[in-house]
């Protein structure tokens, strides 16, 4: 496919630019990527990478943006997530083609993806004339409380290669809103799609008067460049995308300045199947969540959790359909699954197989190599189950492939032990036709998850939740 590349920044000597602010895009003093894409392997755009120094340098132009940006009134602030969101649905497909070359996501969850940006802006836009705080009695004659909601100050966010758009703009368009500045650490993986997602902000920018010129920046590079934000106390707020060890370091290091962190890190996410489920509706969904995006989803389906009368049944059902699934060239309109990001996802799919095996799993279907029929140069895998006698250790484990494992229960109880039983919380979901069973595991005594679904799947969940 032809890539739009007027929406990309100008190179230098085929090299572009690492460090966007605003509207300048400026040398950073990192190393050059050199990113390919997981669908064939390719080699696409070399990107000039920042330093700390760089990062710091970002973060104190968003401190001067942020001085200006605070003063202007909210209503304001959301017209230009408004003109914002009008150029993303103007540009998004072109939009959605980067996210596809770039993480290998299939052309419809590509287009899905730029659509939560289009639908978070939305959302911000109506914040902006909501951002009220509370009136409250005094015990004082004469006096009011008054809460009163202010901006907060430039913040950070480092995203993940599996929502390189979507996971920036949810954070980007609240921050906008609420009078903040931004400064952007995307994941080296998914550079180009940074770079045109700040596109769209600059275009936005021109001719509205009250946007600063660093109100958002982009600062590419690797692990270096993540530590700066998050030791930088010009950002009161980091938020956080991706694996749990990068979460842990980003929370310690922000915690130890009193400063404040957002993560959303492994998600081990399960799913009940209950006696009086509709089997052909938790079919369509598990098959969905768990090998939409080739299992790289946050809320990807890990876990499958079936009452003893019926795994039997349902997973006869999975082995069918896993079958029939369409994998290949995130391009075709006919393909359902995608490559995986890279040639250590699959060897940590494997070992994880082979692990589930020496603990006593027994391998369904799926799992081998494709290579038939399938672009030369991507790693693309079959989507496998796994049967296990418990939740064993490496169950408890969050694996970012297509791979779930299946275990039996008995009763409520124990399935919802078994569910919240991994360090892990994030999407959670039953399918029962029991309304007691579902007002359980909705309530208190139920799932730990921050997202709970009745008879839907663990993703899929609406503009911030997916």
């Amino acid at each position: 496919m032809d890539l739009p590349t007027q929406l990309l920044p100008r190179a230098s000597q085929d090299v572009l630019p690492g460090l966007l602010i605003g509207s300048e895009r400026r040398e950073g003093h990192g190393g050059v990527l050199a990113p390919r894409s997981p669908i064939d392997g390719a080699a696409t755009f070399r990107v000039q990478s920042c330093s700390a120094e760089d990062a710091r340098q970002a973060t104190a132009e968003a401190h001067d943006a942020f001085l200006h940006w605070r003063t202007v009134p909210a209503p304001r602030r959301g017209e230009l997530v408004r003109r914002i969101g009008d150029l993303v649905r103007e540009h998004k497909e072109e939009l959605a083609a980067y996210v596809t070359l770039e993480s290998g996501k299939i052309h419809a969850e590509a287009l899905g993806e730029i659509q939560e940006w289009v639908d978070i802006c939305e959302f911000a836009v109506g914040l902006s004339r909501q951002l009220y705080g509370h009136t409250i009695a005094s015990e004082r004659p004469e006096h009011h409380l008054i809460e009163s909601w202010q901006p907060l100050g430039p913040v950070g966010v480092i995203s993940a290669f599996n929502f390189p758009a979507a996971v920036w703009a949810w954070n980007a368009m609240v921050a906008l809103v609420c009078g903040d500045a931004i400064v952007w650490k995307p994941s080296e993986q998914t550079p180009l799609t940074s770079l045109v997602c700040h596109e769209m902000i600059v275009r936005a920018s021109c001719g509205f008067d009250d946007a600063p010129e660093a109100l958002s920046s982009v600062v590419i590079g690797g692990a270096e460049v993540g530590a700066a934000l998050a030791g930088d106390e010009r950002l009161p707020l980091v938020s956080a995308t991706g694996s749990t060890p990068m979460g842990r370091s980003v929370a310690q290091t922000v915690a130890a300045r009193l400063g404040r962190s957002l993560l959303e890190l492994g998600g081990n996410n399960g799913m009940i199947v209950a006696p009086s489920a509709d089997l052909d509706l938790a079919v369509r969904a598990i098959v969905f969540a768990a090998v939409g995006t080739c299992g790289q989803r946050c809320t990807s389906l890990r876990r499958l959790i079936v009452h003893r009368s019926l795994t039997d049944s349902l997973v006869d059902r999975l082995k069918k359909a896993y079958a029939s699934l369409p994998i290949g060239d995130p391009w075709d309109d006919r393909t359902l699954v995608g490559p995986l990001v890279s040639e250590a996802a699959f060897e940590k799919m494997q070992a994880s197989i082979a692990a589930a095996k020496q603990q006593g799993g027994q391998l369904v279907c799926g799992g081998q190599r494709v290579t038939s029929g399938v672009p030369a140069g991507g790693v693309y895998v079959q989507p496998a189950l796994v049967r296990m006698p418990a939740q064993t250790e490496v169950v408890r484990e969050e694996t970012f492939a297509p791979l779930t494992y299946v275990t039996e229960y008995d009763d409520l109880p124990q399935a919802i032990h078994l569910h919240n039983e991994v360090p892990q919380g994030l999407s959670s979901s039953i399918f029962t036709a029991d309304v007691r069973e579902a007002h359980r595991f909705l309530g208190p005594a139920g799932s730990d998850c921050g997202l709970v679904g009745v008879n839907i799947g663990t993703s899929g969940a609406e503009i911030g939740g997916a």
